[in-house]
């Protein structure tokens, strides 16, 4: 069985990545992080015991994600995980670090999952996790764009999940929702979460758990299961208020 892991050089997708060497299927990692791919690697094969390479690729730029689907075949499982966010006024964030975040978290999980989808329907079996966020399910002022970008991954993924029942396949597609996550992502977005962030190892676990259990909605945390419980009887209106005054807090 092998595992395709994008952002897997920190986080959930090193995480991840560790949780399925525990279970010894061969792992592919890609990030951009040379040095720790290379680290994460020689960790999964000693210590697991384990068929481990990595990718170093910038999955913002479209090309990338086709050479990597061209260079890494007979994927059970996909996990879309690579993405990052940026905090502030829409006005006054930076346009290049917006389109960048785009491109990773819409294009390149668009892309790689239509890819991928293809060849998993082909054999009739399969397995894809989109990361998104618990902010999939809000909008997101001072973390607009961020939180769009979150919004499309839920929507694509809910869509997929219904042809696919329709279609009676047993490919499968799941969502990985978390809410505050310690890792690298906040010095990235440049914010500090005023609430303590689950670890990313059992975000990991939660995950993996979860789709072996062929859960659509995975989401780790009581408190995050009651946000987005709240988020489809909340008028968008009234829960951007309380959104904004949350981010206001984690500015840094």
């Amino acid at each position: 069985m092998k595992v395709l892991i994008t952002g897997a050089s920190s986080g959930i997708g090193r995480d991840i990545a560790r949780e399925y060497g525990k279970k010894g299927y061969e792992i592919v990692l890609v990030a951009r992080n040379i040095e720790r791919l290379q680290a994460l690697k020689d960790e999964l094969v000693e210590k697991y015991n384990v068929k481990a390479q990595y990718l170093s690729m910038d999955l913002s730029v479209k090309e990338n994600c086709i050479n990597l689907h061209g260079q890494v075949k007979d994927v059970d499982i996909l996990i879309n995980n690579a993405g990052f966010g940026d905090f502030g006024l829409f006005d006054k964030t930076d346009l290049d670090k917006e389109l960048n975040m785009i491109n990773t978290n819409i294009m390149c999980v668009h892309v790689l999952t239509k890819l991928y989808l293809k060849d998993m329907k082909e054999r009739n079996t399969g397995k894809i996790l989109n990361v998104a966020s618990i902010a999939g399910f809000y909008a997101g002022p001072l973390m607009a764009t961020y939180y769009a970008t979150k919004n499309y991954v839920v929507t694509l993924t809910e869509g997929i999940r219904e042809e696919l029942r329709r279609e009676k396949s047993n490919v499968k597609v799941s969502l990985l929702c978390p809410g505050p996550v310690d890792t690298s992502f906040n010095s990235t977005a440049n914010v500090s979460f005023s609430l303590k962030g689950m670890s990313s190892e059992k975000v990991a676990e939660i995950a993996v758990k979860g789709l072996e259990k062929n859960k659509f909605y995975i989401i780790p945390g009581f408190g995050v299961k009651c946000g987005k419980l709240i988020s489809g009887i909340t008028p968008r209106k009234i829960s951007s208020k309380v959104i904004y005054s949350l981010q206001k807090k984690k500015e840094g």
